[in-house]
């Protein structure tokens, strides 16, 4: 019986889905596919490179289709700001069920439009189409790319040795968002009022455009990357993959919000492994972590010193709850669960 899959395969599956599948070989492409590495790099015939990332965006029950339009633009953006380069275009295509107002479209098209205006970018074409194998409206994929100097991008694998790990916002900012939506009445009678109100309006936190604008501006920024599926855990251990060097992260070292821990707590997954897209991780050098943590903090944007990177280390490893152990190739993201029990 084949192994049912929900969300992206491992890693190491993955890899090997993939592996010597790519075209034709080009050595204009100097960041191609893998793990950890959400935009390829492409050097340009004038001098310049392009960042582009490509997303599907599914939507989430009980949150109006404007916000499904907010975030096609903002987690396809937030792809290429990992790189230090600035989102410039996108394309999209939107599929809708074939039973769908015209109106749903119109709102969905225009939120994409004001939240791609309000990080300047242009919107160079896509597709919209009504089929009836589609049961909710969906954008099947969202491109976005962006130019810069040969001298002015990084790469998720750029991380060195001796480099301080940063993390913004807090762990499990997408799922703890989302669940809070899905979940509303279930977790009315578990998570105090306050604490719920807050987890709810994370959805505007499920972005990293600004957390890795700011931070690449500050200098001393060598890999940046947006723990989306597998959590913080997943995007550490991909940052590791891409690099090539080992870490050592300190969990202990975070008071994860009050909100985050109530919902999870209360819906029994681990904050730490689940999807958070809004979360960055920062690899930097150790002597300007102090100047990128106080440009983070002057834009209000919580952040945290969550390890380093150390070429001594022979394996991963991860300190949580007063112990020490390995950190190991992420599993199934616990959010998927959780995320389609809830729609049924």
């Amino acid at each position: 019986m084949t192994e049912k899959i929900t969300g992206k395969p491992c890693p190491t599956r993955l890899k090997s889905i993939l592996s010597g599948r790519f075209g034709k070989p080009s050595a204009d492409l100097l960041v191609g596919p893998g793990p950890g590495l959400d935009a390829a790099i492409l050097r340009l015939r004038d001098g310049r490179v392009m960042a582009v990332a490509e997303d599907p965006i599914f939507p989430a029950v009980g949150l109006p289709l404007e916000l499904m339009g907010w975030f096609t633009v903002h987690i396809g953006a937030s792809d290429v700001a990992v790189t230090g380069v600035k989102p410039e275009f996108m394309t999209y295509t939107l599929l809708m069920p074939g039973t769908s107002p015209e109106s749903d479209a119109e709102r969905i098209v225009a939120s994409i439009s004001e939240a791609a205006s309000g990080l300047g970018i242009t919107i160079a074409g896509g597709h919209t189409g009504w089929y009836d194998v589609v049961q909710v409206p969906i954008v099947g994929g969202v491109t976005v790319w962006g130019f810069a100097a040969q001298d002015r991008w990084i790469s998720p694998g750029g991380s060195r040795d001796g480099d301080i790990i940063l993390m913004t916002k807090g762990p499990s900012i997408e799922a703890v968002a989302l669940l809070s939506v899905l979940y509303r009445e279930k977790l009315a009678g578990a998570v105090p009022g306050e604490l719920l109100k807050t987890a709810l309006s994370r959805t505007d936190q499920i972005t990293v455009v600004e957390d890795a604008a700011v931070a690449f501006a500050a200098g001393g920024v060598h890999a940046m990357h947006d723990a989306t599926e597998g959590g913080v855990l997943g995007g550490l251990w991909e940052m590791h993959s891409a690099s090539g060097l080992s870490l050592l992260a300190d969990l202990d070292n975070v008071e994860i919000p009050a909100d985050i821990r109530a919902v999870s707590d209360s819906l029994d997954f681990d904050p730490w492994a689940a999807i958070s897209e809004g979360t960055l991780l920062a690899a930097v050098d150790p002597g300007r972590a102090d100047t990128v943590r106080k440009a983070l903090a002057d834009r209000g944007i919580p952040v945290w010193i969550i390890g380093r990177f150390d070429a001594k280390l022979k394996s991963n490893r991860l300190r949580r709850n007063g112990k020490e152990m390995e950190l190991t190739e992420p599993g199934p993201d616990p959010f998927w669960r959780l995320f389609f029990a809830g729609l049924a």
